[in-house]
C-alpha cells in the first residue's frame, strides 16, 4: 500500500484528496495536514481522511504532496526536512517554486516532481503539467501521472516551461471565468434575465470546449464554421479585434508568466 500525505488542505489539496478517493484510494492510504483545526475537523468528517502534523505525515508517507501557498513554503520545508524518510517522493503543487528550492531544503537526494495543476481539479477536470527535479526518475514521473489522472489530464514538460504553464493553464480558468462574466453581463444588457444568460453562456462554453477536445480541429476552423459572411458573428469578431482583445489576452498571460518568475525568485531569496 502506497501512503500519500497532502501538506496543506486548501482547495487544491482537498480536491486532490477527493479525487484520489473517487479513483479508488482508501482513506487508510491518505493523510493530510491543515493548520486550521476547524477546517481539519471538517475535512475529516466529510472525507474520512485523518489529519496529522507534518512530522506524522512524513513518518508514514511514501509520497508527500506539498500544496501550501508559495509564501508559506520556507517554514513548511523547515518542518518537513528533519522528519522526511530517505527515498520519499516529494510532489510540489506550489506555483512558481522550482524543484531546486525543495532539493536545497530537503535531505540530499530527495526526488522532487514539480506540478502545475489548476482549479478544475475540483470537478475532476484539471490540467496538470509535471517536471522532474534532478533526482526524480521516469518511474517517479509515472507515479505522479498515476496520481493526477484521477483528477484530470497530465502532460510532461521541461521545468524551464513551468512558468509559461502557470500563466497559461494554471491561471487559465480565471480568464474563462472573466470572459463568461462579461458575456453574462452583455446578455443582461440586451434584456435577458441573469439566470437565462448564465445558462446560455455556460452551456455554450461547455459545448465549445468539448468540440475543441473531440474534433481535434484548430480553433480557427471551428470559429470560421460559426462565422457566416456579413453575419452576426463576424460583426462581433470585428469589435473584439477593434478593441484589442487578442492583444490584451496575450499581454495578460505574459504578465502572469512574469509574476510566476518573480514568485520563484522571491522564495529562493528567503
Amino acid at each position: 500500500m502506497t501512503r500519500i500525505a497532502v501538506l496543506g488542505a486548501g482547495k487544491i489539496g482537498e480536491a486532490l484528496l477527493a479525487g484520489l478517493l473517487a479513483a479508488g484510494r482508501s482513506t487508510e492510504e491518505l493523510v493530510f495536514t491543515e493548520r486550521h483545526p476547524e477546517r481539519a475537523a471538517d475535512l475529516t468528517a466529510r472525507l474520512g481522511v485523518a489529519a496529522v502534523d507534518v512530522a506524522g505525515a512524513a513518518e508514514v508517507a511514501d509520497i508527500v504532496v506539498v500544496a501550501v501557498k508559495p509564501q508559506d513554503i520556507t517554514p513548511a520545508l523547515a518542518e518537513l526536512a528533519p522528519a522526511l524518510r530517505a527515498g520519499t517522493l516529494v510532489v510540489s503543487l506550489c506555483a512558481g517554486l522550482p524543484t531546486a528550492l525543495f532539493e536545497g531544503a530537503l535531505p540530499a537526494g530527495t526526488p522532487v516532481v514539480r506540478v502545475m495543476p489548476n482549479t478544475p481539479m475540483l470537478v475532476g477536470e484539471a490540467m496538470s503539467a509535471i517536471s522532474p527535479g534532478s533526482h526524480a526518475t521516469d518511474d517517479h514521473l509515472a507515479t505522479v501521472e498515476k496520481l493526477l489522472v484521477a483528477v484530470g489530464r497530465v502532460v510532461r514538460v521541461p521545468e524551464s516551461q513551468q512558468d509559461a504553464v502557470t500563466a497559461l493553464s494554471g491561471s487559465g480558468p480565471a480568464y474563462f471565468f472573466f470572459l463568461v462574466e462579461a458575456m453574462i453581463d452583455a446578455g443582461i444588457l440586451l434584456g435577458l434575465p441573469r439566470a437565462v444568460a448564465a445558462d446560455l453562456i455556460v452551456q455554450s462554453a461547455f459545448g465549445a470546449a468539448r468540440m475543441l477536445r473531440e474534433s481535434n480541429d484548430h480553433p480557427v476552423i471551428l470559429r470560421e464554421a460559426v462565422t457566416s459572411p456579413a453575419g452576426t458573428t463576424i460583426a462581433a469578431i470585428r469589435e473584439l479585434e477593434r478593441h484589442g482583445v487578442r492583444a490584451a489576452l496575450i499581454a495578460a498571460i505574459e504578465a502572469a508568466h512574469d509574476r510566476s518568475v518573480e514568485l520563484g525568485r522571491a522564495a529562493e531569496q528567503r
